[in-house]
């Protein structure tokens, strides 16, 4: 604080340095606390974590004093919003940030006009060689890296490396914390890196004697015509207490929305209803795009048939759960007016289809086991495109054709949006998506004085993927009891492929072993490397309606923070066993009392210093 306050800066400045300054210890504090804390309850600020995304890139020469940049031009600067939100990480728009801070030394060097929205803030005398040193030291680092781009990279590649190479490095400490983390780390790794040829794992990408057989749609369109035997329901489906039902229906635009309680309701047709209620009901779209309900709520049926009831997690359910995620994601004022009524209906719909006859099991699983699947999309996103497949498949029925009302260019486009958006939920590409996101953000800001302008239609696709896969993360972000529900199901999927996998005679996926469970470290490992750095990203697109979500999320990471159980120590560099460890906490509180008596004379300590290594070496 003596510091910031000798510089003389702003008092904005100082707060959100000293914000900063609270995020980038947090770690240390963690670590102090699981080595010292045994047994007892851990309690950690509120303060709201940073993620990795934040921290210097120490592996790249973006890590100097530059590294992260902070462009003076950004309007956010001046605005108390989040220590954060100014602080450049992506590559390219950190060359623009220093480019913009060139062309504006040179304004007051020239004492040319500023930029309208720009501070007039020209310089004279010896301040102008600093200045000109400055500039050049820019120029340097902007043509470095201009240097280093490779002709075949785009600038949202150059963020997912940056990005890559980050998470693999805090991925390393996190794994070498214990056998759980190791573990965690490898799942995080299999699961959200997109591999390429030279990390493939070879050793189970053979076919196996016990294939899972080809998993196909079922048709079940007579189902669907026996329960619409007249006009569509109010909610979509018969339902036995309106009332239940109507209360329910009026929380629908919350975030923390009890799908659980809605699909007993629905009489276990949560998808059914949750697709008619916000298409219809709430946004009208049907009405809008000429759909026939009756068609619709047939066509939902099937699909809602198709997702599987015996999957613990990727279930009807969980489709309607990121529907209506996304429902209130994109009913907020900051969002609502960028995308068109079809790029919504898109969104939507995508979300409702995402998982459709999942089988419970991973894409790496499937390839591993040559299944059909696998080898009619060459392990490419395999489920992503089997889902958007059946989906679109049961559209060619004649009588689920709910699109036929459209016009040509309307279904088109439509179509084009649902499988790109369907695509981004592939969670080997979740690095991608949010490079590529984050790199859009910031190059926004630095090119419209921290103002975010998203001016084409590859650009809001790009957010509105963006939004798809968040709510598809979502559930860390909701309250702790909807949260560890969700836990409890998804852990559930994972251990029910590694019992296959054992039956398979196949070596056991990461998380997949029921008797080496790490749920609680699996957990903060997930907040911290996945869904932190996107929703952090989501909040700065959509402030501040993510804020409820990112203080739920660093609650809920504290939680499962608190339940890990200590990891058994297996060499010497883990650090002393908790009985030793409360002898030399003892021994550095009676070197301490004897400090306050004798002061720096440190002589009087080696009767005590002598009794430790007495204790140590019997140990």
């Amino acid at each position: 604080c003596r510091v910031l306050e000798g510089a003389e800066l702003g008092g904005t400045v100082i707060t959100q340095s000293l914000n900063y300054l609270l995020i980038a210890t947090q770690p240390i504090v963690e670590e102090y606390l699981s080595q010292h804390s045994a047994g007892m309850p851990r309690k950690l600020s509120d303060q709201r974590r940073g993620s990795f995304l934040y921290r210097n890139d120490a592996e790249s020469s973006l890590s100097s004093s530059r590294g992260l940049s902070r462009t003076s031009s950004m309007s956010s600067l001046q605005n108390d919003k989040n220590g954060l939100d100014d602080i450049i990480v992506t590559p390219f728009a950190q060359i623009l940030a220093r480019l913009r801070e060139v062309r504006l030394m040179m304004n007051r060097l020239t004492a040319l006009p500023a930029d309208e929205n720009e501070e007039d803030r020209r310089l004279s005398g010896a301040d102008q060689q600093q200045q000109l040193l400055d500039g050049l030291a820019d120029i340097d680092w902007v043509l470095e890296h201009l240097n280093k781009i490779k002709a075949r990279n785009s600038v949202g590649e150059m963020a997912q490396n940056k990005f890559k190479r980050m998470l693999t490095r805090e991925l390393s400490q996190f794994s070498e914390t214990s056998r759980s983390g190791n573990q965690v780390a490898e799942w995080v790794t299999n699961t959200y890196f997109e591999r390429g040829e030279d990390e493939l794992n070879l050793e189970n990408n053979k076919p196996q004697q016990n294939r899972i057989p080809a998993i196909y749609a079922k048709r079940i369109i007579h189902q669907a015509q026996q329960v619409l035997k007249g006009n569509v329901p109010k909610y979509g489906v018969e339902v036995e207490d309106d009332d239940a039902m109507g209360k329910m229906v009026s929380q629908i635009n919350t975030w923390n929305f009890d799908l659980f309680k809605f699909a007993a309701i629905s009489k276990d047709h949560p998808l059914v209803s949750m697709a008619y209620i916000i298409l219809q009901t709430e946004r009208n779209l049907l009405r809008s795009y000429n759909v026939d309900p009756p068609t619709f709520i047939k066509y939902m049926f099937v699909i809602e048939a198709n997702y599987h009831k015996t999957n613990p997690y990727h279930n009807a359910t969980h489709g309607s759960d990121v529907m209506q995620s996304c429902h209130v994601l994109l009913g907020y004022s900051v969002v609502e007016q960028v995308f068109t009524d079809l790029e919504v209906f898109a969104a939507l719909f995508a979300c409702a289809i995402h998982d459709v006859d999942h089988p419970g099991l991973s894409n790496q699983f499937l390839s591993n086991t040559s299944n059909e699947l696998a080898i009619l999309y060459n392990d490419h996103a395999v489920l992503e495109n089997h889902h958007l497949a059946t989906a679109f498949k049961f559209l060619q029925e004649e009588e689920l054709n709910w699109a036929s009302g459209m016009d040509d260019k309307q279904r088109q486009l439509f179509r084009k949006m649902v499988i790109d958006l369907v695509l981004a939920t592939d969670m080997s590409k979740h690095l991608s998506l949010l490079a590529d996101i984050k790199t859009t953000v910031e190059s926004s800001k630095v090119a419209h004085n921290g103002k975010l302008v998203l001016e084409s239609y590859n650009e809001r696709m790009l957010v509105l993927q963006g939004i798809v896969h968040s709510c598809d993360i979502s559930s860390a972000t909701k309250a702790l009891p909807i949260y560890k529900a969700w836990t409890e199901r998804i852990i559930e999927e994972f251990y029910q492929q590694g019992d296959r996998e054992r039956d398979l005679g196949l070596n056991l996926s990461p998380m997949c072993d029921r008797q080496n469970p790490s749920i609680e470290k699996s957990q903060v490992g997930f907040i911290d490397f996945i869904v932190l750095p996107l929703w952090e990203t989501l909040g700065e697109l959509m402030f501040p309606y993510c804020q409820e979500m990112l203080s739920q999320l660093n609650e809920n990471r504290m939680y499962y923070f608190s339940r890990i159980p200590e990891s058994p120590r297996c060499s010497i560099t883990d650090g002393p066993e908790p009985d030793d460890r409360n002898n030399l906490i003892a021994s550095s509180e009676k070197r301490k009392n004897m400090r306050a008596t004798k002061g720096d004379d440190c002589s009087d300590l080696s009767s005590i210093d002598e009794a430790d290594e007495t204790t140590n070496n019997s140990d």
